[in-house]
């Protein structure tokens, strides 16, 4: 099979922390790499955001990425990408040429966008299936963050749209079928395939990073407000009140090394709250570390924290059970679908640091729990999340647009895409 992917803002070569890189990099790199390996010739499309990037760089054998010259050659928020899609539209067809993939792939709404635009051109003699991938909705979006989301007015049309005329929709957990089901898109053309973890890397073997208190929480991931920190930060004293004060918070992530992190707002207001919550020599901001160094700091950890607002999917949870670490997890999103509670680890209701101290405490207290929980996530990790499984389910639904686009039938078209 002849695969283009469309990622607007997250190239696969992409190196991950920044502002506007993390989970969709991951996704796109490791299943396009797994789809290679399974046989299919694979195609990344990425809009060109510095001026030395080569034109293609060949990843594998059957794997290459392109950068499409659309917009400015520098880095622009993703959130103000949306004026350059028919400039990338026009980058990926005129690739494509009069050789078409056998089907396109788009990554966010945005990319389907584009997607849609270079697959459906009437004047170049094909019409290539579309299936969408929207990694996080704009409707879960507004709802938790108001006035603060930055998304384009234009989402709040064209991300329905894009559901609407894609051919397929690969939804990555099922609270997002019920939130594509609120938006009017059909349930019976979308799949799941969730997001998958790199198992030979991630693994409950290897070397363990040291710590410095008998007891270690870590949190991993971007550094913005609605990913929660503050909260892990915030159920401290509620641990400490309970008996454990030998513990400490590993915080890794963020737009820097541990040296340039001071100049970030976000770190300075997790900073100032472990102050005035008395727990600053509690709390450890790592910055950005390597690939590398991951799976040893996972397998320090007592236990991990993941406590966003909202959660399209998360990969943290699958890199913490797949080294063998229980999760203590809000219950929101696709948190709901990877982490089993009190089967791989404890489910919290959002926003409540006090649920989250008492998460932690049951575990700190219990050693053979977190070793059942982490040897049973460690096997859910293997049995459901390996890149090869997610590439087959994916592999399935591309099938089932080919057999939709053979077999006539046109999905409802959205508005003015």
């Amino acid at each position: 099979m002849k695969i283009s992917m469309i990622s607007e803002h997250a190239s696969p070569l992409a190196a991950l922390g920044g502002v506007d890189a993390g989970g969709q990099n991951v996704h796109v790199a490791a299943l396009s790499e797994a789809l290679a390996k399974r046989g299919h010739h694979v195609t990344v499309y990425t809009r060109r955001d510095a001026t030395e990037l080569p034109a293609r760089v060949r990843v594998g054998r059957r794997l290459e990425v392109v950068h499409v010259d659309a917009g400015p050659a520098c880095h622009v928020p993703k959130d103000e990408l949306l004026p350059y899609m028919g400039e990338l539209a026009d980058g990926v067809a005129r690739d494509w040429g009069h050789r078409p993939p056998d089907v396109v792939h788009g990554h966010f709404w945005m990319s389907g966008v584009a997607a849609l635009d270079a697959a459906r051109r009437p004047h170049q003699g094909y019409r290539v299936p579309v299936i969408q991938t929207f990694h996080a909705l704009g409707t879960v979006k507004r709802r938790h963050q108001g006035a603060e989301d930055t998304s384009p007015l234009e989402r709040r049309w064209l991300e329905p749209g894009v559901g609407r005329s894609a051919d397929r929709i690969v939804a990555t957990c099922s609270d997002e079928v019920f939130e594509l089901k609120a938006m009017g898109i059909t349930t019976g053309k979308i799949s799941i395939a969730p997001c998958g973890v790199d198992l030979g890397f991630f693994s409950a073997e290897g070397p363990v990073a040291a710590r410095k208190r008998t007891h270690r929480i870590l949190s991993v991931g971007r550094l913005v407000p609605r990913k929660g920190v503050d909260l892990v930060i915030r159920a401290l004293p509620y641990l400490r009140e309970a008996g454990f004060e030998d513990v400490e918070l590993l915080i890794v992530g963020g737009g820097g090394d541990s040296g340039a992190l001071h100049a970030d707002p976000e770190v300075r207001r997790l900073m100032d709250l472990a102050t005035e919550l008395g727990v600053s020599d509690q709390v450890s901001l790592q910055g950005q570390v390597s690939r590398g160094e991951m799976p040893g700091i996972f397998r320090s950890a007592d236990a991990v924290v993941c406590a966003p607002w909202y959660e399209p999917f998360g990969i943290v949870p699958l890199e913490a059970m797949a080294c063998g670490v229980p999760v203590v997890a809000a219950a929101v999103g696709g948190l709901r679908d990877t982490v089993v509670d009190h089967g791989t680890g404890l489910h919290v209701p959002p926003r409540d640091p006090e649920a989250i101290a008492s998460a932690l405490a049951l575990l700190l207290e219990d050693p053979i729990l977190r070793a059942e929980l982490g040897s049973a996530g460690k096997k859910r990790a293997r049995t459901r999340y390996s890149w090869d499984r997610v590439a087959a389910e994916t592999e399935k639904a591309y099938q089932l647009a080919m057999a939709g686009a053979a077999a006539g039938i046109v999905p409802m078209e959205g508005a003015a895409l």
